[in-house]
């Protein structure tokens, strides 16, 4: 996903090798709660439940939508509304969690419609392009998103 940053305003193609790099990282994860996102017959991301905790019922939650074409059309919220349906029907989840960069607006304004609330701040937690920023952590629990 793409924020507010300078640093994801304009983002850049990956070349070819990077490309297969990615891919074959992304194709070989063991996790089966891995997914592609594909709109339209293309592939635009991925979404995962990962960090999954039985005991616990919680999963944390991650996707990235990679074609900032296709961003601003509602899909992230579709995608993550889809993947905690998923999380709380099927896999009888009670909380589902995310790390966010404080900057990525878009995002966490998909995140707040989905469900989540903000939980906490992680002041300077990732050091991107040469600057610290903050991480937020959000979370949404079976109840807030409908289910019992």
């Amino acid at each position: 996903m793409f924020g507010g940053s300078p640093a994801f305003s304009d983002p850049v193609p990956m070349s070819m090798d990077e490309a297969t790099a990615w891919y074959e990282a992304v194709s070989s994860d063991a996790n089966p709660l891995h997914w592609a996102v594909e709109f339209e017959g293309y592939f635009i991301g991925t979404a995962r439940l990962h960090q999954l905790n039985a005991t616990d019922r919680r999963a944390r939650y991650a996707v990235g939508l990679l074609d900032a074409g296709r961003l601003g059309m509602g899909l992230g919220a579709e995608v993550t509304q889809a993947i905690l349906e998923y999380g709380f029907g099927e896999l009888g989840l009670h909380r589902v969690d995310l790390r966010v960069l404080a900057y990525n607006t878009r995002a966490i304004r998909c995140y707040l419609r989905c469900g989540f609330v903000e939980e906490g701040r992680e002041r300077e937690a990732a050091y991107v392009s040469g600057a610290w920023h903050d991480d937020l952590i959000m979370g949404v629990l079976e109840h807030e998103a409908g289910r019992t």
